[in-house]
């Protein structure tokens, strides 16, 4: 998973819970909680600046994100079993910092969260730790539906583009936007908040609707696990669908290179241009299909107005009457 680093902040005084509060709280519990059973505290989930991973999120996507938080619960290190439950949002709001400025030059915005958990035994340790600022970066996961490139504006998800995300093209730094969320899962405290893999989780949807982790993602948790965190069961899972789509998708991406090498082969030799066979293939092993594409096109359109010569028939007699009935003829 890709992240995003998310942190608890002190927005006010976390130990205690207003009245329009514990209103909004009920709406999730089988009873109605006092103040005196919960323990508030606030978040700032994602934002619309660039983070590490070269990536935002859009002003729209953090509206949209404010509404699919409401309710999601908070676990530990994106983990779904039903112990690591802990807390739950309650509340949230996209607010905004008209004196900041953004990377990509918009106004700063960001999106607050305000979570509850039951005041207990098992979760005393968990709030002392809240209250210490030991716990506090949060990572969240959602998925978006699309990855705009910040350059051409092209769904890099369904066509990917040639502009690389850290490069700078016109004065401006290449960056993905992520548009449209579709879903949000949960947020989750995590154990090593400084790797890349603290923050937010981002996915992608497959055809059908599916949720796929992106693969900048599945690079992140690699890395993570590479600088000593464990992965969970669900990101080794997601690793191996991974590896086994994109091996599927590599047979397929050589088969087509071999079909389009043979093509302009054929070009070539139909062009009449003269070129080698053997130099043909040197020079079409070494071009990306857009770039065979363009060779197949130039080798055709050479052949098109290529002289072909015509098959050479017998010409045909004119019609006669015999010689041998002349004398006949009056």
């Amino acid at each position: 998973m890709t992240t995003k680093q998310a942190m608890i902040y002190k927005g006010f005084e976390s130990a205690g819970a207003t009245e329009e509060d514990l209103q909004k709280i009920n709406r999730y519990t089988r009873r109605e909680l006092s103040a005196d059973e919960v323990y508030v505290f606030p978040l700032i989930l994602c934002d619309n600046e660039v983070d590490r991973d070269g990536e935002r999120f859009s002003i729209d996507a953090l509206h949209k994100l404010r509404r699919l938080f409401l309710g999601k619960t908070g676990i530990f290190d994106h983990n779904p079993k039903g112990q690591n439950q802990t807390a739950r949002i309650f509340s949230t709001a996209v607010e905004k910092d008209p004196l900041r400025k953004t990377q990509g030059g918009e106004e700063y915005h960001f999106l607050t969260a305000r979570a509850y958990m039951v005041r207990s035994d098992k979760n005393a340790d968990l709030i002392l730790e809240i209250d210490a600022g030991i716990k506090k970066e949060v990572s969240v996961g959602c998925a978006v539906e699309a990855v705009v490139c910040s350059i051409c504006g092209r769904n890099v998800k369904e066509r990917p583009c040639e502009h690389k995300v850290g490069k700078t093209y016109n004065g401006a730094v290449c960056h993905r936007i992520l548009e449209r969320p579709t879903d949000a899962y949960e947020w989750s405290f995590v154990a090593v908040p400084a790797q890349p893999a603290a923050g937010v989780t981002k996915a992608l949807l497959a055809p059908g609707g599916a949720v796929r982790p992106d693969a900048d993602g599945l690079l992140g948790r690699l890395k993570a696990a590479q600088a000593g965190e464990a992965l969970t069961p669900g990101d080794a899972a997601a690793l191996a669908g991974e590896l086994e789509r994109l091996q599927t998708l590599a047979k397929a991406g050589e088969s087509y290179l071999a079909q389009l090498k043979k093509e302009v082969l054929r070009a070539a030799a139909l062009s009449g241009s003269g070129i080698d066979v053997k130099t043909v293939s040197a020079i079409a092993d070494k071009l990306n299909p857009e770039e065979l594409r363009a060779l197949k096109k130039t080798f055709a359109a050479a052949g098109e107005h290529r002289y072909v010569p015509q098959v050479q028939l017998a010409g045909s007699q004119e019609a006669s009457q015999p010689a041998d009935n002349a004398q006949f003829l009056i």
